[in-house]
């Protein structure tokens, strides 16, 4: 097996262990840090303690490290995800309200590289 095809193959795992949340997008998945939320390739999420009510203190530099978890056009809040539209006008997904976000430096699936960073970006855990 080559490498491209190894690579096919650990991602497939991957996704299949996931969970999918309802039509976000938005899976389940085991991560560094325990069971996570993650995006459709398997990555893990995080919410930002600095984040408001529904709105994102995550711009400019902070979101070139922590992109947003932006959801396409026409999506629509379902159960426990909500929407909160960005000062540019993207919408982002939330999770009980908390905006959802990646993290630059994880760099393959179940990676939890951000968890704990600077004190307040956390791995986004699924709620029972």
């Amino acid at each position: 097996m080559n490498g491209f095809s190894a690579a096919l193959t650990a991602a497939a795992l991957t996704f299949s262990s996931g969970i999918a949340l309802a039509e976000t997008g938005i899976m389940t998945g085991k991560t560094s840090a325990g069971p996570a939320l993650t995006d459709a390739k398997g990555m893990t999420l995080y919410v930002f303690d600095k984040d408001s009510g529904d709105a994102s203190a995550c711009y400019d530099k902070c979101a070139a490290n922590w992109p947003p978890l932006l959801a396409p056009a026409g999506a629509k809040a379902e159960d426990d995800f909500g929407l909160i539209t960005r000062t540019d006008g993207a919408m982002q997904w939330t999770y009980y309200g908390k905006p959802l976000y990646l993290w630059i430096k994880d760099s393959k699936p179940g990676d939890a590289t951000g968890d704990g960073f600077n004190g307040v970006w956390h791995v986004a855990k699924p709620q029972d």
